[in-house]
């Protein structure tokens, strides 16, 4: 039997997650990882380590699988270009990675398909980023165009005064301004797409954020309208279409009521992503074997709920550096709640796993979040959080 071979560029958690799924259908994964103790490549049996941002290497690489993924979207955009021109099959395609990996470009796209877009412009100077705002308001999002994410690489500017925090970002490169967004909260909707054209779409989600890094995921998104619903999974799939993606897309939104289409979009992923770590426990077919059979072209799963609530808890680095050690105590506090960990060493406010948990028949989310806190809290802190530490807040946040 021969099955085709899969390779991903990235070591880090997202290659991790994608070896059990690679496994139960079949497929060999292999790994091309920034060093031998990154996430991956103890979960895979075929890993090397070798520098992305060599065009040798990647080349290497490339002539012993049969198609080619991403764990991240930092390979050069031009070094992928000269894997195409080789004839290398890459998913998703250097024309669609780079609305990922470049706001600019994102932007512009989007407002090329009269989607929903913040008002935004490119800027070189505190001088643009003024005028900008005599147009938009006060206050605005500086954003580098490449390279940013939870939060890194974003400055919220308040007034013109506070421009001068802000020098160092000029130096003569193009940067993204945008108008701060007044949202009530943070959506994310996950589509999947072959090269062939099909394409599918999980629930819509709320995405919670805690110092910009994503905390928590409920799924569906409660209490959204069916017309936003609808309305974002429709621009998702237009936005797959048209930008030629493969494999999983997330979509990032800002929820706006009683503004205009009631939301607006924020970014996109080429990729699997955090918002869609529900789907490995809560879904028909989960985002990571989902990716799998997408680039190989093949017929895509499923993606109803599996449960009326479905909700996923990260898990971030904090004072125990012995998460086995919490197991006996984790499992055992949350019987139905599933543990991911990523195999990573543990620092403070590092993503290292997530907890997923699904409702029972009648049960209220605020249950399941709980449950999905509390183990989370107990594999963090090595011990049973106070009560309190049970009950989510309510309400938005």
């Amino acid at each position: 039997m021969t099955f085709p071979v899969i390779g991903v560029i990235g070591g880090g958690q997202l290659a991790r997650m994608m070896a059990g799924p690679a496994v139960e259908l079949g497929l060999q994964l292999r790994v091309l990882a920034e060093g031998p103790d990154v996430s991956a490549v103890a979960a895979v049996a075929h890993a090397e380590v070798g520098d992305y941002r060599n065009l040798g290497t990647l080349r290497a690489f490339a002539a012993g699988v049969d198609v080619v993924t991403f764990d991240h979207e930092h390979v050069p955009g031009e070094l992928l270009e000269e894997l195409a021109r080789d004839g290398v099959a890459l998913h998703p395609a250097p024309s669609a990675l780079r609305h990922a990996q470049d706001k600019l470009v994102m932007r512009q796209a989007v407002e090329d398909l009269g989607l929903p877009n913040p008002a935004w412009r490119a800027v070189r100077t505190a001088g643009d980023v003024e005028a900008f705002a005599a147009a938009a308001g006060w206050p605005v999002v500086l954003k580098t165009p490449r390279g940013g994410y939870d939060g890194k690489g974003v400055l919220v500017v308040r007034d013109a005064g506070s421009l001068a925090a802000a020098a160092s970002w000029f130096t003569g490169g193009e940067l993204l301004v945008e108008q701060f967004v007044p949202f009530s909260r943070e959506l994310s909707v996950l589509v999947a797409r072959r090269p062939s054209g099909d394409a599918v779409t999980w629930p819509v989600v709320e995405s919670i954020q805690v110092d910009s890094v994503c905390d928590e995921v409920l799924a569906p998104a409660p209490e959204l309208p069916r017309a936003v619903a609808d309305a974002v999974t429709a621009a998702a799939l237009r936005l797959a279409e048209r930008l030629g993606a493969t494999g999983v897309m997330a979509v990032e939104l800002f929820e706006t009521p009683g503004t205009g289409a009631g939301y607006l979009i924020n970014e996109l992923a080429m990729r699997p992503h955090n918002s869609g770590h529900w789907t490995m426990d809560g879904a028909a077919t989960g985002q990571f074997e989902q990716h799998l059979r997408a680039v190989l072209d093949l017929p895509l799963g499923a993606t109803h709920a599996l449960a009326e609530h479905a909700v996923m808890k990260n898990v971030l680095g904090g004072s125990n550096t012995d998460i086995y050690s919490a197991y006996p105590s984790a499992l055992s506090s949350g019987p139905s709640a599933k543990v991911h960990f990523y195999g990573k060493g543990v620092r403070p406010g590092r993503k290292i796993g997530h907890v997923n948990a699904l409702a029972a028949p009648g049960e209220p989310l605020d249950a399941v979040r709980a449950r999905a806190s509390r183990v989370a809290a107990i594999l963090r802190d090595g011990t049973e959080p106070p009560s309190s530490e049970n009950t989510p807040p309510k309400g938005m946040q």
